[in-house]
């Protein structure tokens, strides 16, 4: 049996062939499913729209963990489709699908992920971008965005954006961490 790690009930990696941060065993296509169902309820509780371009677009995000750009989400569609899209068309199904809340965006990397996890009202997350797989993870961010917000109003400052973003290694990258450092030890000459 092939050692590995699970990190969650859909992330397991490999140790001998760790390939992704979240190892090549893992279905995307379940975390797709599960994201579209919530995206289409999205839509339809504030009465918009998920277009068959809206629901392209935001399939190519959620099928994968990672915050990818415009330009790498309309590559991706052109490769599938054989027909390149303007960009413009791409940033208003973005727009359209941030507006819905099953998109966000890594402000610091102008890229975008998908909620795969439903948020409670008006709850705000913060985003942890892994440094070597890029993957997204989202944990809630309630303590810190209400410190900024007592901190700005204890100055007189009218906040109208509070973005907060980690950078590190995901779970996956940590565990690898010592193998990978290990192996580069063995391997220099």
């Amino acid at each position: 049996m092939t050692p590995s790690v699970q990190i969650d009930r859909l992330h397991t990696i490999d140790l001998q062939n760790p390939g992704h941060g979240h190892g090549e065993r893992h279905d995307h296509g379940a975390c797709v499913v599960s994201a579209l169902e919530r995206a289409r309820t999205a839509f339809g509780d504030k009465g918009m729209k998920l277009t068959p371009l809206r629901q392209r677009v935001f399939e190519e995000i959620a099928g994968s963990h990672d915050a990818l750009g415009a330009y790498d989400i309309l590559d991706r569609m052109a490769r599938k489709s054989g027909e390149r899209l303007a960009p413009i068309s791409v940033y208003r199904a973005i727009d359209a699908l941030l507006a819905a809340g099953v998109v966000h965006r890594i402000e610091s990397k102008n890229a975008f992920y998908a909620c795969h996890a439903p948020h409670q009202g008006q709850e705000r997350h913060i985003a942890l971008v892994c440094e070597r797989c890029q993957t997204v993870i989202e944990v809630s961010g309630a303590d810190i965005f209400a410190a900024m917000e007592t901190a700005s109003a204890a100055c007189g400052f009218k906040l109208s954006l509070a973005v907060a973003e980690g950078a590190g290694l995901c779970p996956s990258c940590a565990t690898l961490l010592p193998i990978v450092l290990a192996t580069d030890l063995v391997t220099q000459p």
